[in-house]
């Protein structure tokens, strides 16, 4: 164990499982705008809790941040209440978040001022994954400060990749979501056809899952779909979020994702119905829609 002091801002679903992961290895602070969740956490964790982000982060070798997008990563980073108010020279700030590549190349020029680490580092695995501490991280920054930060990581992540520069995690886990929004649409249209052919769906899913059409979103998710079950998971508020992300992205590039536009679309039109908190799975329902008129 090393004596690094860390902080973690934002419990979430996925920052309350990893800052607990965290707290069994490194001395941690935690920092949450719902002061009850955080402490809720040290009850269940027997670390601190901090009223703001600066307190969590004062003399902490370490700060991780896992919030929702690029205006709420700013209001716990910069400020009297941020947490660079108070972080160290030679300390590392990490950003779990899925945010835009600009805000992490933002973030690192803030830092580099102030003689501050940085690096962008959203995950992938969801909930699940944080809760089990075998998460995928995608991480930009420099390789030196990669590797300081690699072990402290590894409390709650099965794989780390340093990607590149600043800004080039995010850009992974924008690719990251183009895959799921892409094998979303193709499983929805698959089990539909399924479906009307008269086939159970979870017991096509589990015949096709060790062969060249298996996934993650099949394995986990065709049972539920197959039950028209959607009230949890990764929320389609938070993927049309990283989706405009991913899109703004390509614009740069001069790239016109039309699958990605389309999966896009469906979620905003179910978010009209009232089903934007539902996993990103309920796309099946928009297929069917569709498919069936």
């Amino acid at each position: 164990m090393s004596n690094y002091q860390t902080a973690f801002i934002g419990l979430g679903v996925m920052g309350f499982p990893m800052a607990g992961h965290l707290q069994k290895s490194y001395p941690t602070t935690v920092y949450n705008r719902t002061s009850a969740k955080a402490q809720a956490w040290q009850q269940e964790h027997q670390g601190n809790w901090a009223e703001t982000p600066a307190e969590a982060a004062d003399n902490a070798d370490i700060v991780f941040v896992c919030v929702g997008n690029d205006d709420d990563v700013r209001s716990v980073v910069y400020g009297g209440t941020g947490v660079l108010a108070t972080m160290k020279a030679g300390s590392v700030l990490v950003d779990h978040t899925t945010t835009s590549a600009e805000l992490a190349e933002e973030l690192a020029e803030a830092c580099n001022e102030k003689g501050i680490s940085f690096i962008d580092a959203p995950v992938s695995g969801g909930q699940a994954g944080a809760e089990n501490g075998c998460l995928t991280i995608m991480c930009g920054g420099d390789a030196e400060v990669f590797e300081k930060v690699r072990p402290v990581m590894d409390s709650y992540a099965a794989r780390m990749e340093l990607l590149g520069e600043n800004g080039q995690g995010q850009r992974c886990k924008m690719i990251n979501q183009i895959c799921i929004a892409g094998v979303l649409q193709g499983l929805s249209e698959a089990f539909l056809l399924a479906e009307k052919s008269g086939l159970d769906i979870t017991q096509v899913a589990e015949t096709l899952a060790p062969g060249a059409a298996g996934s993650w979103q099949m394995v986990n998710r065709a049972p539920t779909m197959a039950e028209r079950k959607y009230d949890f998971g990764f929320a389609i508020d938070w993927m049309r979020k990283d989706l405009g992300i991913c899109l703004q992205e390509a614009a740069k590039h001069n790239l016109d994702l039309k699958l990605t536009q389309e999966v896009d679309k469906r979620y905003a039109s179910l978010q009209d119905k009232g089903l934007g908190r539902m996993d990103t799975s309920v796309l099946f329902e928009s297929v069917r829609e569709t498919a069936e008129k």
